[in-house]
């Protein structure tokens, strides 16, 4: 594809687009240090602008005030993040599923209901009363509980659990290994002993909603458990019973949300960040890795640390531990400075006294 061809398809995508330079051929995108001769390649951090001088790509993706060197074609954009994302789709296109139609080899109960041009593996379990939407796919080892309900469109990598009575909306992807709808940790304490609690609710997620690889969202004990639309989870993430996640919530990997907490929307939890149970966090908070939060976070804020504080606060406190060991010693060198000026006062008084 031409470089000025993928330039207009950018801008058409809602992402203004210039070309700066020769018009090559690009075959790929590929990052800056493994582009090669014909290939495409981006700059959306700048901390990276260093391997501009020596990536061999054929073109690059970059805000118009970045310098680049002479001799290479620059697609200008002010969003390259947003502008690579296009190209990628345009190149190299979206994930291609093998196609199944619907294996002889998976167990379909009789009453479940499988939509049209539904893709079904071999090894698939599908519960009584389980609705399939239109065109989901379904790899080896997924198993679909009775009565959960699948959007159109859904996306289940191989052994991903979807217990009884959950819900997902359309066009949603679960990568492998991950389960829906597992009992929380509802436990009544009783004479020294842990009673079990029936967990009766429910899953439900969303529309465009996406989970990594080996999540674990519990169903509720009464209600549900709810993932807004158009939230991204990475990997290895946990969610309590009874926590309702807002819309376009951004998890990065090893978040852990105690039950019953109130996500609001467009909230990010940075990795291994941990939310104590039945607290609330507003809409379009953020909260930095390894943060321990213990209480409500209000809309907007930014917090860090555990435990969690807003952010600059945490800074303030970082820079002051950081400072402790200068301030160890100059606290025992003027302690050493009192001691002798005492030890000489006194020696003074008892001089006079004499």
């Amino acid at each position: 594809s031409k470089l000025s061809e993928l330039c207009r398809r950018i801008s058409a995508a809602g992402f203004p687009a210039s070309l700066d330079g020769a018009d090559v051929s690009i075959a790929a995108v590929n990052t800056l240090e493994d582009a090669v001769e014909g290939e495409l390649s981006f700059l959306s951090n700048r901390k990276y602008l260093r391997l501009l001088e020596t990536t061999r790509a054929s073109a690059v993706i970059a805000a118009p005030d970045v310098a680049v060197p002479d001799g290479r074609s620059v697609v200008r954009c002010a969003d390259p993040y947003a502008a690579v994302t296009v190209a990628i789709v345009l190149l190299h296109g979206h994930r291609r599923h093998p196609r199944w139609g619907v294996s002889s080899r998976a167990e379909i109960h009789p009453s479940a209901s499988i939509g049209p041009n539904a893709n079904i593996a071999p090894h698939v379990t599908v519960g009584e009363g389980a609705v399939i939407g239109a065109d989901c796919t379904l790899y080896p080892g997924v198993y679909v509980g009775d009565r959960a309900r699948l959007g159109d469109g859904v996306v289940l990598f191989p052994n991903v659990v979807v217990y009884d009575e959950c819900v997902l909306g359309h066009r949603v992807t679960i990568h492998a290994g991950t389960v829906i709808g597992e009992d929380g940790l509802g436990y009544a304490p009783v004479g020294g002993k842990w009673l079990k609690i029936p967990q009766v609710g429910r899953v439900v997620i969303e529309d465009d909603v996406e989970i990594g690889a080996n999540c674990a969202i519990d169903r509720a004990t009464l209600g549900m458990t709810r993932i807004g639309a158009g939230s991204k989870f990475s990997n290895l993430i946990a969610i309590g019973h009874g926590t309702k996640v807002g819309e376009n919530a951004m998890f990065v990997a090893l978040v852990g949300v105690a039950g019953s907490v109130t996500v609001g929307k467009n909230v990010t939890l940075a990795g291994q960040v941990g939310l104590a149970g039945h607290l609330t966090v507003g809409d379009g908070a953020s909260i930095g890795a390894q943060a321990g939060v213990a209480g409500d976070v209000p809309a907007g804020a930014k917090y860090l640390g555990a435990p969690a504080v807003e952010i600059n606060e945490a800074k303030r406190q970082f820079i002051a531990v950081q400072r402790l060991p200068g301030w160890s010693k100059e606290v025992n060198q003027r302690l050493r400075d009192l001691e002798a000026e005492l030890a000489r006062l006194r020696a003074k008084i008892n001089g006079d006294q004499e």
